[in-house]
């Protein structure tokens, strides 16, 4: 397993005393780097990392998320739950949104109703699908009532809270978004920039950073060309491997490299009529040669995965093995399965049909390109007429796996504060985000039991099972742990305080923190 630089408890007391300003931009403004366009800026329907890291600058939940993870007050400056499907919370007195608005109990009730709503098709649904109410106390208290006890809700209540009057007005807010965030929106130049300003509303004090331009640069090295050349204050994963590796060595910078929350994973499409057999499936996952992946494509910036459970996670067990990379036990396994190359072209067939497969990734990453290109090399070899298909990222995420589309599609899964989150709304059987179709009722039962359980030891017992059939029947096929990575400015005149999560909180100068 890598060894990472710094823990998560030394990123979460990093600090740094300002110095003079080396960029160009001015001395309150922050200018961060990212690899693709927001798809909204509503964050009931947000899918991507740059809409995410967004909109937690542009709204504020109930709750923050610290580094470390842990649920604090953010616009609910208390809570209780006087039992285990019963949790009341007491938002802070004055609240207001960035119009100057006030922000009331009657807004948080209207955003997760409308999340929780099957007809508004909110990405992110089943992360509340527990909540059977959520009703209005007074204009300060707001009650959710859960059909059962649920573990992760805090760590689910960070979701921006959006204003119910505005948006029943006619409000875009997915493009001209109003918040009670930090910063509020000035403007979003579609496919360059995202424009925010201070919010000095914000109940916790106007932030130092007057102003945060998020800049797309779709190209990794190219958005580290942009940070050396001091165009860019700040740029964080995905990064390519031997850009972290150079600017790491460099001294003129700052940077936090450590576990992060995310995976880099296969996705098989079990409702494909080819993979819909789990052995199929684990004779393909039998062909990638994930050492080569991890510590040569991607230099070791993340750490080889053995399951879909994070190292960092108090559910992990490195007693979980997903197949290894065997290139003859796979041929085997196909030849069980009646592919041979009956023909001697070289090409596994069955029934008179070659064995043909499609592997999928998205074109702004050139890591994935490669690992995806040389996977295909590896399934060639094998005998699998295997073929790659590219597209952009909006196409690729919402018009192609979303869409059930794919056979194997490379991508990642960020944000995994809690194992339900990578895995209830992904495998379950129709599951929100269940892009492959897969199916099994004990995994279903397993993950209910993980998420409703409040007994620790039993979550664990239900996320381990959950994951030795998934690592047994690959529905996913977790590649690597990725590692998070950024680089700043040293000269930046805040406190600077890193999440594995990505977000830029501790890169504004709040006064609350």
């Amino acid at each position: 397993m890598k060894t990472f630089l710094l823990t998560l408890g030394t990123v979460a007391a990093l600090a740094l005393m300002p110095m003079q300003p080396a960029m160009a931009q001015s001395n309150d403004t922050l200018v961060v780097g990212v690899d693709v366009d927001a798809g909204t800026l509503d964050p009931r329907l947000a899918r991507d990392t740059t809409a995410y890291r967004a909109n937690d600058l542009i709204y504020s939940g109930l709750v923050h998320l610290t580094p470390n993870l842990e649920a604090v007050p953010d616009l609910a400056e208390s809570w209780e739950s006087p039992d285990p499907t019963t949790f009341i919370f007491k938002l802070r007195d004055g609240l207001t949104f960035s119009d100057g608005s006030p922000l009331t109990a009657d807004d948080v009730v209207f955003t997760y109703e409308t999340m929780t709503d099957p007809d508004f098709n909110s990405p992110i649904r089943s992360l509340y699908s527990p909540i059977t109410k959520i009703e209005k106390m007074d204009d300060r208290t707001v009650k959710f009532s859960l059909s059962e006890p649920y573990a992760p809700l805090l760590s689910y209540l960070d979701i921006g809270i959006v204003p119910k009057k505005l948006v029943e007005g006619g409000r875009d807010i997915a493009a001209e978004p109003v918040g009670a965030g930090p910063m509020k929106f000035a403007e979003w130049k579609r496919g360059s920039e995202i424009v925010l300003e201070a919010n000095p509303g914000f109940w916790g004090g106007e932030p130092t950073m007057k102003k945060v331009t998020l800049k797309l640069i779709p190209d990794n090295s190219a958005r580290a060309q942009a940070f050396e050349a001091g165009d860019l204050n700040v740029i964080q994963s995905p990064l390519s491997p031997q850009d972290i590796n150079r600017l790491a060595a460099d001294d003129r910078f700052g940077n936090v490299i450590i576990p992060g929350l995310a995976v880099t994973y296969l996705n098989f499409n079990a409702g494909d009529p080819l993979l819909a057999d789990p052995k199929m499936r684990q004779a393909f996952a039998m062909l990638v040669d994930q050492e080569t992946i991890v510590n040569d494509i991607y230099q070791g910036a993340d750490a080889i995965a053995n399951a879909a459970i994070l190292p960092s996670s108090w559910a992990y067990s490195a007693d979980i093995k997903q197949p290894a990379f065997d290139v003859e036990g796979a041929k085997a396994k196909f030849a069980e399965l009646g592919w041979t190359d009956s023909n001697g072209d070289g090409i596994l067939d069955k029934d008179g049909a070659p064995l043909t497969v499609t592997i999928a990734t998205h074109s702004e990453d050139p890591n994935r390109i490669q690992a995806v290109e040389y996977i295909q090399a590896i399934f060639t070899q094998a005998g699998i007429d295997a073929k790659t298909q590219l597209s952009d990222w909006p196409s690729f995420s919402t018009g192609y796996v979303l869409k059930g589309e794919h056979q194997i599609a490379l991508l990642g899964w960020v944000n995994i504060v809690d194992p339900d989150r990578l895995l209830f709304s992904q495998l379950t059987t129709g599951g929100g985000r269940n892009w492959g179709g897969y199916s099994n009722p004990q995994v279903d039962e397993l993950l209910q039991t993980g998420r409703s359980s409040l007994d620790t030891a039993d979550r664990i017992a239900a996320y381990q099972a959950a994951a030795t059939t998934i690592a047994e029947e690959v529905p996913y096929y977790i590649i690597s742990y990725q590692g998070y990575q950024m680089f700043y400015d040293k000269d930046l005149p805040v406190k600077v305080e890193a999440t594995p999560r990505g977000n830029l909180r501790g890169l504004i100068g709040l006064k609350s923190d």
